[in-house]
């Protein structure tokens, strides 16, 4: 009698399927792809947004970065993919789980990164790609190794966003404030700090470093005080930013940009308690768009600008 453990039908059982659309896009982390509308933040704050011109260059920005960041994505996991495969949330990636193999993980994140070179070089500009380079080549090195440094791996996280606000400015030839700069560093400083403090409010080894990171389960209280210190400084920085003439020549009547303050300090208060009650598993971004009350937040935010009245 057949043994049915040697089937055909069983064999494709044991087989996982392999990935269509749908796990590529998981495996590139698309999901992800919406911290890079802040290349868009020069053009917004710019008051630039009816040039098509720049609102092209803007959204090939967007498209390069989204390329970049799959890439190096691609690679994180490709270096991680023994500890992913004994992680009990990250075994379901697709290269985890062996949905896609790792040659054509490699194949794919050489691909993106060639494609979004070329868009940069020619048709954004070519000081645009000295800064794709810049983030293609940091964001390997933090993949890589860097993001194992306790502290350094929160400031170049709050670097990379940074850096894409930085670019947005070098795609369109728009010039973008020292002070959003700052506050963007600080703002995304806390964020960085409030997902290590998550991750830490999830380890429950007192002994051992968190997974491929260089924090202990007794670094959750100076982490949590360096993350908020850095998301209240943010606020800080914003009040000194609407005062500024780079606000004030822009809006028809600034002072309606102070309420824009307490709804920063609403949020990352919120976001800060629920990391402290273990109900933020992930980071901030990736929550903020699946949640009901930040998007009441943004949508105040947004008419508080609109009455603000922007020239």
């Amino acid at each position: 009698m057949p043994d049915p453990a040697a089937s055909p039908t069983s064999a494709i059982a044991r087989t996982p399927p392999r990935g269509g659309i749908a796990t590529w896009l998981r495996a590139m982390r698309a999901r992800q792809w919406v911290k890079n509308l802040l290349v868009f933040l020069p053009l917004l704050f710019g008051h630039k947004w009816h040039d098509h011109d720049l609102v092209l260059r803007s959204s090939l920005a967007f498209v390069v970065f989204c390329m970049a960041a799959s890439s190096v994505y691609l690679v994180n996991d490709l270096m991680d993919h023994a500890a992913d495969r004994l992680h009990p949330e990250k075994r379901h990636r697709p290269l985890a789980a062996g949905l896609i193999t790792r040659g054509s993980a490699w194949i794919a994140s050489a691909v993106l990164l060639i494609v979004g070179a070329a868009i940069a070089w020619f048709f954004v500009s070519p000081q645009f790609i000295q800064i794709y380079a810049l983030y293609v080549a940091v964001a390997g090195a933090y993949s890589m190794g860097l993001k194992k440094v306790m502290l350094l791996d929160a400031i170049l996280l709050a670097g990379f966003y940074t850096l894409r606000i930085f670019a947005g400015s070098v795609a369109t030839d728009i010039v973008v404030s020292q002070w959003l700069l700052l506050f963007s560093l600080f703002f995304f400083l806390g964020l960085a700090f409030q997902k290590r403090f998550a991750e830490l409010r999830q380890w429950t080894d007192p002994d051992q470093p968190l997974n491929r990171r260089g924090y202990v389960k007794a670094d959750i209280e100076r982490v949590g005080q360096l993350g908020i210190a850095a998301s209240y400084l943010a606020v800080l920085v914003l009040a000194l930013y609407i005062q500024s003439p780079d606000v004030t020549s822009h809006y028809a009547q600034p002072r309606m940009l102070w309420w824009v303050l307490p709804c920063l300090l609403y949020w990352t208060s919120r976001l800060w308690l629920l990391a402290g009650r273990g109900e933020l598993s992930e980071d901030a971004i990736s929550f903020a768009v699946r949640d009901a009350a930040s998007y009441a937040t943004a949508a105040v935010v947004i008419v508080i600008t609109l009455i603000a009245q922007p020239v």
